[in-house]
């Protein structure tokens, strides 16, 4: 519990403590965040990292003058293109083992929810799960352990990567200093968890609405 309320703590109040992280470690910030991205978007085991929210306050900080837009920008690009790749390969030569392992290191209710979105929008998927927290760490996992070709895969994986970058990051870069939004910082970062959540939920009920009347 102590750990959870600890990332919970530094998820919103991203303004806290990217501040002092700046100060302390200068342009060694771009390396932090890059792999912040890089993990949340490549590694399974680590979806709970921010991601939307990292974006919106890293741009709202590049907004005041503390980093520069475009050099964010190019590092979490590349850091959210290389992430889902390793993760790619990673489902392709690991994911059945890993789905077939006792420590239950991938929940099947993740693959579940992401098979969803596969088979609602195919390839699309890895561009529109993107903006969906949870489905952006199983997406290219599904899609390596899948039958979709790796050129097609970085076709969406490159367009997604960089559309989600520069939203989130302009966004911040845009808003992010709204007297408003520096007020009810922490407000804003929820309702950005929360509207990034929507979509996924809204498959789950049209899919448990589906099974339903399958059932009847």
């Amino acid at each position: 519990m102590g750990i959870l309320k600890g990332l919970l703590d530094f998820v919103l109040h991203l303004d806290k403590h990217l501040s002092p992280i700046i100060h302390e470690y200068g342009a060694w910030t771009y390396l932090l965040l890059f792999a912040i991205v890089f993990c949340e978007t490549g590694l399974v085991v680590t979806p709970f990292l921010p991601g939307d929210s990292l974006l919106f306050a890293a741009g709202a900080f590049a907004a005041n003058g503390s980093l520069s837009v475009w050099a964010l920008a190019g590092a979490l690009i590349a850091a959210a293109i290389l992430g889902d790749t390793a993760n790619y390969w990673i489902g392709h030569f690991l994911g059945h083992r890993l789905l077939n392992s006792p420590r239950r290191i991938v929940k099947p209710e993740h693959i579940a929810y992401t098979h969803e979105f596969f088979e609602k929008y195919g390839g699309k998927t890895i561009i529109i799960a993107r903006f969906v927290p949870i489905v952006r760490t199983f997406a290219p996992f599904v899609a390596g352990l899948g039958s979709m070709g790796y050129g097609r895969f970085m076709s969406y994986n490159a367009v997604g990567g960089t559309a989600w970058v520069l939203l989130c990051t302009f966004a911040g870069y845009w808003f992010g200093n709204l007297p408003f939004v520096q007020k009810n910082f922490s407000l804003v970062v929820l309702m950005i968890i929360v509207l990034s959540l929507l979509p996924g939920l809204w498959e789950v009920w049209q899919a448990r609405r589906r099974a339903r009347g399958l059932a009847s």
